[in-house]
């Protein structure tokens, strides 16, 4: 089991392309805690903002009486993926992982791997 930083930190160091990531709490719209970003990027605004994309979600799925968890949001730039994934058990409910990969030097399909794989090791 890992803690908050050595989560963050092992995605951002180990997933190609990484460029920031975030633990938020959607019901607060608080990270929890940060690593990465930029002068130019603001990873507690992007993660404040984020909480509304994943309470919208909620709701929808919600007013279409659709079952099922959601496990990851995926929002595609012309420059980055914004990868969103819902914390499951120990502790995680009404948290996520907010990952922020460089396009054009990451694997998708990869980093939704290895972030998944983060996220069954973090102990919250």
């Amino acid at each position: 089991m890992a803690n908050t930083e050595t989560s963050l930190k092992e995605a951002l160091t180990s997933i190609e392309g990484a460029t920031g990531v975030a633990l938020v709490d959607y019901t607060s719209g608080m990270a929890l805690g940060t690593m990465g970003g930029s002068k130019t990027f603001d990873l507690g605004v992007a993660a404040a903002g984020n909480t509304d994309v994943v309470r919208a979600k909620m709701r929808t799925m919600e007013h279409l009486g659709l079952k099922g968890d959601i496990e990851d949001i995926l929002i595609t730039l012309s420059s980055q993926y914004h990868l969103i994934r819902l914390i499951k058990g120990r502790g995680g409910n009404g948290l996520f992982l907010y990952l922020v990969l460089d396009a054009s030097r990451s694997n998708l399909a990869m980093a939704r791997h290895q972030l998944k794989k983060i996220e069954l090791d973090l102990e919250v």
